[in-house]
């Protein structure tokens, strides 16, 4: 099985669906997009070379690259409708390409679709196949100072009448509510970096004086939303 995607797919990938981010919140740019590819990327090897991994009749298994670089670009191009149902979107838009059917069957595409859709970290719902449960791993991104930092330009994007006490406790509250212990995060790869990263990420959640210092250097840089 290869280990990269096909080279095609990648063309149109970067020519007619990467651009599309540019016009998303500073937090959810190509550059989001390219992070969460290449994690997809990582975490379907670490599966396809794992023993752990087997299916219902014991068969182990295996991640189609495609599909997983697929579902990576995409999950989050659903943005253009807004936040509150952008996994539904992208699924969607997902469905109504019909030029990935140069590449992936009908039914490859609906679970790419559902992929999408099961990929947000507020679902009340595990994702419902090894795909879901991989961009929503790769998604996760979890990376302590820009996992700050997102959440800080998420704030400035969408709720510009804050003052900067206003920013802080937003960002507080959702830290707490999102990433610290009994948060909504849920991480569905053992083998992700991950789990390291997120308890890196509540050592300082829960050190006020280290993410007030965190908070006032972000803060002070200049802004893009």
């Amino acid at each position: 099985m290869r280990k990269t995607p096909n080279d095609e797919l990648v063309a149109y990938v970067e020519q007619a669906i990467l651009p599309r981010y540019a016009t998303f919140d500073a937090a959810h740019r190509e550059d989001h997009a390219r992070t969460v590819i290449a994690q997809s990327l990582s975490l379907a090897q670490i599966i396809n070379d794992s023993p752990r991994y087997v299916n219902d009749d014991g068969t182990k298994t295996l991640v189609d690259i495609d599909m997983a670089y697929a579902i990576a670009a995409y999950h989050d191009t659903g943005l253009v409708e807004g936040r509150d149902t952008h996994h539904i979107v992208s699924a969607r838009i997902i469905r109504a390409d019909k030029t990935l059917l140069k590449w992936f069957t009908p039914e490859q595409i609906e679970i790419m679709a559902d992929a999408a859709e099961d990929h947000r970290a507020s679902s009340k719902r595990p994702p419902r196949t090894i795909y879901g449960r991989i961009v929503a791993e790769a998604d996760r991104d979890i990376d302590p100072i820009k996992i700050i930092r997102r959440t800080m330009q998420f704030g400035f994007a969408h709720y510009p009448q804050l003052d900067k006490e206003g920013h802080y406790e937003r960002t507080l509250e959702h830290l707490h509510e999102k990433y610290a212990e009994g948060g909504y995060l849920k991480l569905w790869i053992p083998e992700s970096p991950n789990a390291e990263r997120l308890a890196k990420l509540r050592d300082i959640i829960h050190d006020e004086a280290l993410l007030r210092q965190i908070y006032e250097k972000i803060f002070a840089e200049p802004r893009n939303c």
